[in-house]
């Protein structure tokens, strides 16, 4: 077994500082391309919200545009259907 030295301990020691540093600026890295996901899902979020005002509003005017429409069908005589004609 190799005897443990005080240089062989300071070189493992510089080489977990440098593998350490790697990591943390990977780590930095990975936190700022999650915060750009984030930022994409909020306006996903946005985009859905506004979709589902947009047909509500929608449905609100079929409503009130059925509304006479079915008064009118109840006062019109209706006709047989005739599938040739």
């Amino acid at each position: 077994m190799p005897e443990v030295t005080n240089e062989l301990m300071y070189e493992l020691m510089k080489r977990m500082h440098h593998d350490l540093s790697e990591l943390r600026m990977d780590v930095g890295e990975v936190k700022r391309e999650i915060n750009v996901i984030r930022g994409h899902i909020v306006s996903i979020q946005t985009d859905i919200h506004n979709i589902y005002g947009v047909l509500a509003r929608h449905d609100d005017r079929l409503e009130r545009i059925e509304r006479p429409l079915e008064l009118r069908e109840l006062a019109e005589p209706q006709r047989p259907f005739e599938p040739n004609a």
